[in-house]
C-alpha cells in the first residue's frame, strides 16, 4: 500500500492552515497548527509514511524550510506568482492549503531555490549592506530636499560633508526646520560606520566562495556613448563625438563619493570626458569636481 502524503501549508505569521493528502487525492486531514517549531514537528511525527510537504516562499520561508528539511522525503518552496490555481475560486486558508497539496500531488508546482546553508550567510550580510545603503542613500535625499523646499540651491556633496555643515545649517532662516536638518544629519553619521562595518563584512564572507574567482574574469561592459544615453539636446552638444560612456554609482557614504569625484576629475582632466550628474543636472567642471572631493574630508 503506498503510504505516501502530500502535505500543503499556508503559512500566516500566528498559525499554519495544514492540508494532508494521500497518493490516491483523497483528503484525509485538515488542521490548524500553531507557528511554532515544536508544534508543526510534532505533527509531522505523527505521519507515517513517505512526507512530501509545499509552502509558498515568504516572510517565514528560510525558517521553515530548514526546520522541515530533515524531516521529510520531499519539500518544495513554490512561487505564489505562478499558482494560478489558488486564485480561482473561493479563498480561504484551508482552500489554499488544499489546492497546495493538490498542485505538489500533480507535480505543478514552480520550485523557488534555497540553497545550501554554505551561502546563507553571504545572502544575509548583503541584505544587511543593501539595507544600509538604501537608508544612508534615502536620508540624503531628504537633506537635499529640505533645502530645495527653502529655496536654497544645494548641488554636489558639499551638503553632506561635515566640516561645510555650519555653513549649511545657517542658511536656513527657520528653527524648526533647522533642527530637524541637524537630525538627518545625525542619521546620517550614524549610519555611514555601520554601513562600513557591514560592506567589510561581506567582502570578507564573498571571499570564502569559488565564485567570486568567476565573477573578476568577468570582463567590464560598455557601449558607445550616445547609443547608451537617451540625451537630451543641450547634453548630447556637450558630450558630442566622444566614444565612451561611464556610469558611476555610489551609495550613502562619503568615501565612496570622494573616490567617484576623483576618479571623474581625473577623466576630465586626462580625458576631455564631460562629467555629468543627473541628480542635478549639472555638468560639472574640472574645479567643481575637485572643490567637492575636498569638502568629502
Amino acid at each position: 500500500m503506498n503510504q505516501e502524503k502530500y502535505i500543503g501549508m499556508d503559512v500566516h505569521q500566528a498559525t499554519i492552515s495544514v492540508a494532508v493528502m494521500d497518493s490516491s487525492g483523497k483528503l484525509i486531514m485538515e488542521c490548524i497548527l500553531e507557528t511554532k517549531a515544536a508544534t508543526i514537528l510534532e505533527f509531522l511525527d505523527g505521519l507515517r509514511g513517505s512526507l512530501s510537504v509545499t509552502f509558498e516562499e515568504g516572510t517565514s520561508a528560510a525558517w521553515l524550510h530548514d526546520l522541515l528539511k530533515p524531516h521529510v522525503s520531499c519539500l518544495v518552496v513554490c512561487d505564489p506568482r505562478k499558482n494560478a490555481l489558488l486564485k480561482d475560486g473561493s479563498k480561504s486558508d484551508r482552500i489554499d492549503a488544499r489546492k497546495l497539496a493538490e498542485l505538489l500531488r500533480g507535480n505543478q508546482l514552480h520550485p523557488v531555490y534555497h540553497g545550501e546553508h554554505g551561502v546563507r550567510t553571504l545572502k544575509e550580510l548583503g541584505r544587511s549592506y543593501q539595507t544600509l545603503t538604501q537608508d544612508g542613500t534615502r536620508v540624503m535625499t531628504r537633506i537635499k530636499a529640505l533645502y530645495r523646499s527653502w529655496a536654497i540651491p544645494c548641488s554636489g556633496a558639499t551638503v553632506y560633508a561635515p566640516r561645510h555643515r555650519a555653513e549649511w545649517l545657517a542658511k536656513i532662516p527657520q528653527p524648526g526646520v533647522r533642527r530637524r536638518a541637524e537630525r538627518l544629519y545625525q542619521q546620517l553619521d550614524l549610519l555611514q560606520p555601520v554601513r562600513q562595518e557591514a560592506r567589510r563584512d561581506l567582502l570578507s564572507e564573498s571571499r570564502k566562495h569559488p565564485a567570486v574567482k568567476l565573477l573578476r574574469q568577468i570582463p567590464i561592459y560598455s557601449e558607445p556613448a550616445q547609443a547608451h544615453l537617451q540625451l537630451r539636446d543641450e547634453l548630447r552638444k556637450i558630450v558630442g563625438n566622444r566614444d565612451w560612456c561611464i556610469s558611476f554609482r555610489w551609495g550613502g557614504d562619503l568615501n565612496e563619493c570622494a573616490c567617484v569625484l576623483a576618479a571623474s576629475a581625473g577623466l576630465v582632466r586626462v580625458c576631455d570626458a564631460v562629467a555629468y550628474y543627473p541628480d542635478d543636472d549639472l555638468n560639472y567642471e574640472l574645479n567643481r569636481l575637485l572643490e567637492d572631493f575636498r569638502a568629502c574630508f
